[in-house]
């Protein structure tokens, strides 16, 4: 069967405020498009109609890395994973992360802003039109039910972004422009749980960079997938740790991505690690305490009980690595 793109218009904008020009009418229907890695396979499948693609490759202020004077890292938003994972410039836990996306070739055209903002899937909207329309439209899909909860009123597919917990367990923030002006968010407020409103970034905002403070904990990225490229995350975890001059804790973030609408802040269990040395003892039971509160969806490859099971373990792999690491 011949997978045909529905008509949509092109456009290249030069700037910024051109961009920004170009998507604030939401009668236009325009969409941003980077790389395209998530936006192309979405019209293949007719999960979106945009009447025409605003393409901010050619915008150099979203491009590059730089370290600011108090060792901040700023990354433009078209800066691709591959240039984030061979970096030298960036935090390790960001590069390490960046690496595991995908693969190459896709690292190679995916961005760290189209990661950021990649859309929630689920089994059930990321099927072909003609298996959608067999079964009947789920609510992300334009029906009146969702199937993995049929009972609820709300979409529970899952965050798919591989870097989001990355950048908020290193306290990053985000800066958003539009034609309105422009605001600065923290990278956590940045997510909703919700499995279609899973931004808090309105569509005429165009996520223009990332900032990274200087940090000195010690980090860890985890990532359980079925296979070693190419497919999504079933869960991740990444884990920043500040440890004082005699091994104890003094903060702690522990965010948990691929297993709920929005990346899971394990809140509880850093508070839990606050003040206590990083023993195999205290590890477990933070591990524990992290994946408690978690309550994972039958919406993706295997099934729910197995990546709630595998929360702890990921959560207690990346505790070990970084209070193992040497700075």
């Amino acid at each position: 069967m011949t997978i045909q793109v529905p008509p949509v218009g092109f456009v290249s904008a030069g700037t910024l405020e051109e961009a920004a020009r170009l998507v604030s009418d939401p009668d236009d229907r325009a969409v941003l498009i980077a790389g395209g890695t998530d936006l192309v396979p979405k019209l293949k499948r007719h999960q979106a109609a945009p009447i025409t693609l605003v393409s901010l490759a050619n915008i150099e202020a979203m491009h590059g890395i730089a370290i600011t004077d108090d060792g901040a890292c700023v990354i433009g938003a078209l800066t691709t994973l591959s240039e984030i994972a061979s970096s030298p410039d960036v935090p390790t836990m960001l590069a390490s992360a960046a690496a595991t996306v995908a693969s190459p070739q896709i690292r190679n055209s995916a961005t760290i802003g189209g990661n950021l903002c990649v859309d929630t899937r689920c089994n059930y909207i990321d099927m072909p039109l003609t298996w959608r329309q067999a079964r009947g439209h789920c609510l992300k899909d334009g029906g009146d039910t969702c199937w993995v909860a049929p009972a609820s009123d709300r979409c529970w597919a899952i965050s798919s972004t591989d870097l989001a917990p990355v950048v908020i367990a290193l306290n990053a923030s985000v800066r958003l422009v539009s034609s309105r002006g422009e605001r600065v968010v923290t990278a956590d407020s940045l997510y909703r749980s919700d499995g279609i409103n899973y931004l808090t970034k309105t569509s005429d905002e165009i996520l223009v960079d990332v900032t990274i403070p200087a940090t000195t904990a010690r980090t860890s990225f985890q990532k359980l997938r079925r296979r070693g490229s190419i497919d999504f995350a079933l869960l991740s975890v990444a884990c920043a740790v500040d440890v004082d001059s005699e091994g104890r804790c003094d903060t702690a973030r522990i965010v948990v991505g691929g297993i709920a609408s929005a990346p899971v802040s394990a809140t509880d269990a850093e508070e839990f690690l606050v003040g206590k040395q990083l023993t195999p003892e205290v590890i477990d039971e933070a591990s524990e305490i992290a994946s408690k509160p978690v309550r994972a969806q039958d919406n993706t490859d295997t099934g729910q009980r197995y990546r709630k099971w595998m929360i702890s373990v990921h959560v207690a792999k990346a505790l070990t690595e970084a209070a193992t690491e040497r700075v």
